[in-house]
């Protein structure tokens, strides 16, 4: 499943998801979110939660990302957050998280998390997952659903925003609908 759909619908899911968890959650659909694209509070403490996606299917999140999301957390002045992927994380990545109160959440972590709701919530989040064009790339600029692409320069085929030329949002290969540029 995690393989299967794209960045936004993974975000939907990881947001679904902590919601089944009893938080009330808050996330913006495209666009600069700082570094934060869950926001989650909790009915038994003051301090919100900040949550980071990163859908990625064959690399691992470096410790250079988990540093960034580390600088977000303190210009929240916040002591803990939750990095979630679908893919893995570096091991100098899971060091540093546990060292500077990251909760790191892998791919495969993300499954066992899920396996372990109720078949009725299992199926909500697939309901989620699989919401509208599920496997189609979201633009993160502007929000909107990118079109396929034929490349002039290396006979290839991409996925470009929908709103070319206003947008120019663009995936790195078709093949890779879920890395982001």
């Amino acid at each position: 499943m995690l393989a299967a759909i794209e960045w936004r619908r993974f975000e939907a899911v990881c947001e679904a998801l902590y919601a089944q968890a009893g938080f009330t959650t808050r996330s913006q659909s495209h666009g600069a979110d700082g570094g934060v694209d869950i926001w989650l509070q909790s009915r038994h403490s003051d301090m919100p939660r900040i949550v980071q996606c990163k859908h990625w299917q064959s690399k691992a999140v470096g410790v250079k990302e988990m540093r960034e999301f580390f600088g977000v957390m303190a210009s929240h002045q916040l002591k803990s957050g939750t990095y979630v992927t679908s893919s893995t994380f570096s091991a100098e990545a899971a060091a540093f998280a546990k060292e500077n109160g990251i909760h790191a959440q892998d791919g495969a972590a993300l499954l066992k998390l899920i396996a372990q709701r109720t078949p009725e919530q299992q199926a909500a989040l697939l309901a989620v997952a699989y919401e509208g064009e599920y496997w189609r790339p979201t633009c993160a600029s502007c929000g909107t659903k990118m079109v396929e692409r034929n490349s002039s320069k290396n006979d290839g085929s991409f996925w470009g925003c929908a709103n070319y030329p206003k947008c120019r949002g663009r995936t790195i290969a078709k093949s890779k609908a879920s890395a982001e540029v």
